[in-house]
């Protein structure tokens, strides 16, 4: 099999794996649409993200737990490297029996990233593809419904669902031509608080300059904006919440990076957001406005809270030393 086939077939392997998840993901969205979210597209995401982000909160304490963890105990883990850095071998011997003795492990902080990372993927999926997840329709009809959308600013090729949803929402004659194919119960509300969740940002630009400043279009801008300012903020809050080293522990290129990573990321993610279909930029900001309470939540009771009972219990040790 050559290189091109094998790519292929991992990617056909991976869209199957995410499927696999993202079809309950899906049925799930469109109950919250039918039932609590008042038939509103926009509410659906934002409720919709907090039920998964809250069902995915212990693997986020575990990891908030392991990392507390391993920054209480990085000094002593450097002494063992300082101490036999010029013995690669032991050194490595020495690190592992570290992390058996003080039940570690390397990839403890990372593992539940990692299990959590297929179920934001499928997540991307079902907000970017809500007719064939939510509404189940095949992906011969969702091409055919994409081809009957005239060329223009509407018809955008890898966002055919949302598309769909926004052309046929904004021209409701035209589901006479479809022929049963697309129904009026099909379509979903896609507007929130005035924006139209299928529209994308950037073709604001392509209109002319007198519809460019129509009020209508400024809530639209507003979503890439909230999305780098909230991704700045959510990153900003979890840098200084979470335990770091030392600029000295770290080092000064380490340093470095995070303060780049916490300027970079937020630019791409407005600029993401700026390209994409409203929906998944809505997505992103109820996202990183979860992060931030999250976070806050671990640091106030969960990581804090076992620190201040060990500072008790040693005081009152104290206290009974000093009587005594």
């Amino acid at each position: 099999m050559n290189r091109h086939g094998l790519v292929s077939q991992t990617g056909a392997k991976t869209k199957i794996m995410l499927d696999f998840i993202a079809i309950p993901l899906g049925h799930i969205l469109k109950f919250i649409y039918d039932t609590i979210a008042f038939e509103n597209y926009g509410a659906a995401i934002i409720l919709f993200t907090v039920a998964v982000k809250s069902l995915l909160l212990p693997l986020a304490v575990k990891q908030y737990h392991s990392a507390a963890r391993m920054g209480e105990l990085r000094p002593r883990l450097q002494e063992i490297q300082k101490k036999y850095q010029d013995e690669p071998e032991k050194m490595n011997r020495e690190v592992m029996e570290f992390y058996r003795e003080n039940k570690l492990s390397p990839a403890g902080g990372c593992l539940p990233l990692l299990l959590q990372m297929p179920i934001l993927f499928s997540l991307y999926y079902v907000i970017s593809q809500p007719l064939k997840y939510m509404t189940g329709k095949s992906a011969a009809a969702i091409s055919q419904l994409y081809q009957m959308i005239p060329q223009g600013p509407d018809r955008i090729s890898n966002m055919q669902d949302l598309s769909i949803l926004s052309y046929f929402s904004s021209h409701a004659e035209a589901l006479k031509q479809t022929g049963g194919l697309l129904k009026q119960e099909d379509l979903l509300n896609m507007n929130f608080f005035g924006i139209n969740l299928g529209a994308i940002p950037a073709h604001v630009f392509t209109t002319p300059f007198n519809a460019f400043i129509q009020i209508h279009n400024l809530p639209l801008l507003a979503i890439p904006a909230l999305s780098a300012l909230t991704a700045y903020l959510s990153m900003k809050y979890s840098m200084k919440a979470s335990p770091q080293p030392s600029q000295e522990e770290s080092g000064q290129m380490q340093s470095l990076m995070q303060k780049n990573m916490a300027l970079t990321s937020p630019v791409m993610s407005g600029v993401i957001a700026f390209t994409v279909p409203a929906g998944l930029g809505l997505y992103w900001i109820a996202g990183n406005i979860f992060q931030m309470i999250q976070q806050l939540f671990l640091d106030r009771f969960v990581i804090k809270q076992p620190q201040n009972s060990k500072a008790k219990r040693l005081s009152v040790e104290e206290g009974k030393n000093s009587i005594e």
